[in-house]
């Protein structure tokens, strides 16, 4: 199942101007960073180590500066940005779901410079709400030293605690903490969640008949749990004067 997908077209090798330009963009951000910060956080893991070190803090500074809405100057990282896509070659990379799975499917033959400049103006274009989280992961992604794979999604997203991502191999979080809970998987509120947390948690504590030895563990998987799905609901602004 395709879950984001990022297209970024890019100059031929023998061009004699760079140029990058996006193509089409699908970037889901709920619960943050969502889909789309995995995967442009993904791109930046797996293509910024290719970059030349002396563009690495120009990157840096871009990321912050898109993140403001600022006016960008071109060319960056000696790529101008146009909507343009005539001549270019186009690159396609993916994140992909198998059941609770997640896969990254970022395409070899892409060259970095494009790629990390794509996923940071895709980036630039969300709501002001989502795109604060979305350049936190793709910022963490730029520390990463390792395979893109289950490992990464936990780096990305900044989750340290019992149940993290890195702890479900990659699994898609919201499933999990889905079933964990019990709720539904559709249409579930912020009131059944707290419910069900609640519940749960009573069960788990020893003083209830939950296992001593297992109480701190299960405890801070229904943390987490909650903590991804209420990420995911909407509250309701009160009343004025309220």
């Amino acid at each position: 199942m395709l879950l984001a997908e990022l297209e970024v077209f890019q100059s031929r090798p023998i061009a004699p101007t760079r140029r990058v330009a996006l193509g089409t963009t699908l970037l889901p951000t709920s619960p943050m960073p969502g889909f789309g910060g995995l995967l442009l956080g993904g791109i930046v893991a797996r293509f910024a180590p290719q970059l030349e070190p002396d563009l690495l803090p120009e990157l840096l500074r871009l990321t912050h500066q898109v993140e403001a809405g600022h006016r960008i100057p071109q060319p960056r990282l000696r790529h101008r940005l146009q909507d343009d896509r005539i001549g270019l070659n186009a690159h396609r990379h993916r994140l992909l779901g198998s059941g609770d799975a997640l896969q990254f499917d970022l395409d070899a033959s892409a060259s970095a410079a494009p790629s990390v400049l794509g996923a940071v103006y895709a980036a630039g274009r969300l709501d002001a709400l989502h795109r604060p989280a979305t350049f936190a992961a793709m910022r963490r992604g730029l520390r990463w030293q390792g395979p893109v794979g289950g490992a990464l999604v936990d780096h990305l997203t900044g989750f340290r605690s019992t149940a993290s991502w890195s702890g479900l191999d990659g699994h898609d979080p919201v499933l999990w903490a889905v079933k964990l809970l019990g709720v539904a998987p559709e249409g579930y509120s912020r009131k059944d969640v707290q419910t069900r947390f609640r519940a749960l948690l009573r069960q788990a504590h020893p003083d209830h008949g939950g296992a001593s030895a297992d109480a701190a563990a299960r405890i801070a998987a229904l943390t987490e749990a909650r903590g991804i799905l209420l990420a995911g609901t909407v509250t309701a602004a009160p009343p004025p004067g309220g």
